[in-house]
């Protein structure tokens, strides 16, 4: 709990909270005639609600075609009530004291997110985020470096901003983050450049992070696996690993990163084994399953016997009856 609610009362987000705030963003003729004639809502684009002692976000659900809201200076301590803000491309909540990232599923438009100098211990509950550009986290309780693997999900982020996390301390942060988020442009206000790019594919194969470049040569190879499972006559060899390893761009890149030679000297004899398995355990399925059918057919035609002998009893009945 913010030391502040010692001396100044925490608000919410009121209607008249936000009538004040838009009055003061627009001082020009255009904000005054709204101010005399009411302001819709719904025609606010932009809305900047910083240094109001906001306790908790409300009341927001008229703004829907907002794209630009500022929340930072605040002590907001959650992140809720922004479902409607469907069409927001710019979200400020910096500088409050916000513990977990949650409450933005619906803003599948936002590029620009900033959560700087709050109280986040862990990067999660972003996927529906799949535009995200820039991201500002910096200054929160981040520890683990695993959390840069998060964000590997988002695509078109170029600007990523985590300094003053207690992650930065280890040695290995910038290259281990360069390495894995390739497309970033920006890291920590700093041009990615080409240097930086060679350092973090040497440190990654190096130190101890070899078992991560380790872990997604597995990742890749089982996911291959699952994909081509379908096509058990391409399991009983190499074949499959050979074809899809030979055609996949991404294996080019993995295979550009120094000491990965080593790995994928071993890594087709283990693939080929795990192919090899599953032929042999499909090849015991297909053999369960055709006794299965096997049986359900001789079962079929015991049950289609029987009931035609009992048809011609009951015909052969009736032909006596009709004779009598």
């Amino acid at each position: 709990m913010s030391q502040v609610y010692n001396t100044i009362e925490p608000n919410v987000i009121s209607e008249e909270t936000v009538r004040k705030a838009l009055e003061e963003q627009s001082q020009d003729e255009a904000g005054q005639l709204a101010k005399r004639e009411g302001i819709d809502f719904k025609d606010v684009t932009e809305l900047q609600l910083s240094f109001r002692n906001i306790l908790q976000i409300d009341n927001l659900w008229q703004f829907e075609n907002l794209t630009k809201l500022q929340l930072d200076n605040n002590i907001i301590e959650k992140i809720e009530a922004l479902e409607s803000l469907v069409h927001l491309l710019w979200l400020d909540l910096s500088f409050n004291n916000i513990e977990v990232i949650e409450g933005l599923d619906t803003l599948v438009k936002l590029q620009d997110l900033s959560l700087y100098n709050n109280r986040i211990s862990k990067i999660e509950n972003m996927d529906a985020l799949q535009d995200l550009q820039i991201f500002s986290i910096g200054k929160n309780k981040l520890d683990n470096l695993e959390d840069v693997i998060y964000l590997r999900r988002f695509k078109n982020l170029r600007t990523l901003n985590l300094l003053g996390n207690p992650l930065c301390d280890d040695e290995q942060y910038a290259p281990f983050t360069v390495a894995h988020l390739p497309e970033l442009v920006y890291l920590d206000f700093k041009l990615v450049n080409d240097t930086m790019v060679s350092n973090s594919a040497f440190s990654s194969c190096k130190t101890g992070y070899w078992h991560l470049t380790e872990h997604l040569l597995c990742w890749y190879a089982g996911n291959i696996l699952a994909f081509e499972s379908a096509f058990v006559e391409y399991l009983n060899g190499s074949f499959l690993f050979e074809s899809m390893y030979e055609e996949d761009a991404e294996a080019a890149k993995l295979a550009s990163i120094p000491g990965v030679d080593d790995l994928l000297q071993e890594y087709p004899s283990w693939f080929v084994s795990v192919c090899e398995n599953l032929f042999s355990y499909g090849l015991e399925q297909h053999e369960k399953r055709e006794a299965e059918v096997a049986d359900f057919y001789e079962s079929l035609q015991e049950a289609l016997t029987a009931n035609q002998e009992q048809g011609r009893k009951i015909i052969l009945e009736f032909e006596n009856r009709n004779q009598r």
